[in-house]
């Protein structure tokens, strides 16, 4: 499964630090707005203790984890929504994640230009949000004088699709965002493949100074921000990250954490909160020849979760094997789970559970 964020934002508030501390491919970081001309995309390895553990246990020829695709997308300006700046290619771009990394400066430097002249994250988010719901309301427009005239001819699924994306067009009007509309799945499904870029999960960054990494006056505003919209929000430091990115073992990153007194990076929490925002979970395959994890989401049942490593496996499944993670540390093996009666075997109904080892059978 693909899993792709988009880290967004306005010039100048950190993005591409941000993205050269997450990934090896390196953006050009610089204090003008459009350096990043192309999206860069960076492919990040997910931690997980639960897969070392079971490295050590399994001793497989080799461990693959699960990974998450930061893309680096071109910074928005005012007026993007009608093509201003690279504002018609960063949106373009950004309809293809599945979640928004939305960076907002919270800091001051005399050194690091402001696009505005004044730092406001408030300010800066609303200019972000503004511009993204201002090209839905046009796909939202688009569509509706589309469908109006079929429907004007008695056409039944016409006016269902209408009567929602008149919901959407209200809500945008408004200067709302798409998700803020409360819709069940069902109303959802009368009109697919909307892709709003409003509609998306968001996950507010507050880049701070190292001086604020436990928040100042700027990341709180946020916060009651981040609370209203059910959103996410973590407190980094670009600058900091890019830091811990150039140490090479881990012992080296947690002393110079240790240092600043943080337990963890801000890459781990990030990709925390995109796990939590999209529902994601992990479970696990393990045998001699590889250790894997693989990343679905929370409520799929077994033959969807087997899907993701082959489409085959979907089509033709008949049941899965399952051991607990604790049973499996407790017997140390999959023939000694076996043997303690803890293999369970689970049909097309299985619900799989965050840390499932799971071995699938299926015909061809």
């Amino acid at each position: 499964m693909s899993l792709q964020c988009g880290i967004v934002g306005l010039p100048n508030v950190g993005k591409s630090t941000l993205f050269n501390s997450l990934s090896s491919a390196k953006a050009e970081a610089a204090n003008f707005p459009f350096c990043t001309i192309e999206p860069n995309i960076g492919v990040i390895t997910v931690p997980d203790a639960r897969l070392n553990i079971l490295t050590d246990l399994v001793h497989p020829e080799k461990t693959l984890p699960t990974v998450i695709e930061f893309v680096d997308i071109a910074g928005l300006v005012k007026g993007a929504s009608k093509g201003e700046g690279l504002g018609n290619k960063f949106l373009a771009n950004i309809r293809e994640v599945d979640a928004i990394v939305h960076v907002v400066r919270c800091f001051e430097d005399p050194n690091v230009v402001h696009v505005d002249g004044i730092v406001d994250p408030i300010k800066d988010k609303e200019i972000i949000d503004a511009e993204l719901q201002l090209k839905d309301l046009e796909s939202i427009e688009k569509r509706i004088q589309r469908l109006e005239k079929i429907a004007k001819s008695g056409d039944q699924t016409a006016r269902r699709q209408l009567s929602i994306l008149e919901k959407y067009q209200q809500v945008l009007e408004s200067g709302k965002n798409a998700r803020s509309l409360n819709l069940s799945e069902q109303e959802k499904s009368i009109v697919p493949d909307l892709f709003l870029l409003t509609d998306k999960p968001v996950i507010y960054v507050a880049n701070v100074d190292e001086e604020s990494l436990s928040g100042n006056e700027m990341t709180a505003k946020l916060a009651q921000i981040a609370k209203q919209e059910e959103a996410e929000l973590i407190v980094v430091c670009a600058s900091l990250e890019a830091q811990i990115s150039e140490f090479e073992t881990i012992d080296e990153k947690k002393e110079f954490l240790a240092e600043y007194g943080l337990e963890e990076s801000g890459l781990n929490q990030l990709i925390r909160a995109s796990y939590h925002i999209l529902d994601l979970i992990t479970y696990f395959t393990a045998g001699p020849q590889e250790v894997r994890a693989w990343t679905i989401h929370r409520g799929w049942k077994a033959p969807k979760a087997a899907g993701v490593i082959h489409t085959d496996f979907e089509r033709g499944f008949i049941k899965a094997e399952v051991i607990k993670l604790d049973e499996f540390i407790k017997y140390k093996s999959e023939h000694a789970c076996k043997e303690a009666g803890k293999l369970a075997i689970e049909g097309k109904e299985y619900v799989v559970q965050d840390g499932d080892i799971m071995h699938f059978r299926f015909n061809v």
